[in-house]
């Protein structure tokens, strides 16, 4: 133990230290704790071998990855700027009682000043709970700001707003 807590530091830099003792040491501790309170063994090989990949996992997930750097553009850059827009959204899956919506209400520099939530009995498609997640964010923005500007994800409701004879 004295190697693993202190003197392995004054050898392997703590930034470059990718030993998986601390994930052994816990995973051990959570299979006693299994044993001890629920009564679960746990094989001793497949405790190690899971926790050196949870050590290998966390370690890639936090590797930094350089950044691109790509050649420049004599083009002029184009910046997407959503200012002062109300972004909404509905939730809706065939199986559930309720559908859901919610939107929320971004000024021109892009701060959040309101944003609101429901749910509602289901509707009949998700089409539906996209229109009334829109129709609810509607009467939202006139009552409570100056916004007209309205972004979805929803390509059939947006085909329908472009194309209203279809």
């Amino acid at each position: 133990m004295d190697y693993l807590f202190w003197r392995k530091n004054n050898i392997i830099a703590p930034d470059q230290d990718r030993d998986p003792y601390p994930w052994i040491i816990w995973y051990i501790w959570k299979a006693r704790n299994d044993k001890f309170f629920r009564g679960i063994d746990r094989d001793p090989f497949e405790l190690v071998r899971y926790a050196e990949s949870e050590c290998q996992a966390w370690f890639n997930a936090n590797e930094t990855i350089p950044p691109h750097v790509q050649a420049t553009n004599n083009d002029a850059n184009q910046v997407l700027s959503l200012g002062n827009i109300c972004l909404l959204d509905g939730s809706w899956t065939a199986s559930d009682r309720f559908s859901g919506c919610g939107w929320v209400w971004m000024d021109s520099r892009e701060d959040i000043q309101l944003m609101g939530t429901r749910n509602f009995t289901r509707c009949e498609s998700a089409l539906h709970s996209e229109v009334e997640a829109l129709r609810w964010a509607m009467e939202n923005m006139l009552q409570q700001s100056p916004c007209q500007s309205f972004g979805t994800d929803c390509k059939e409701l947006i085909a329908m707003i472009n194309e209203p004879q279809e």
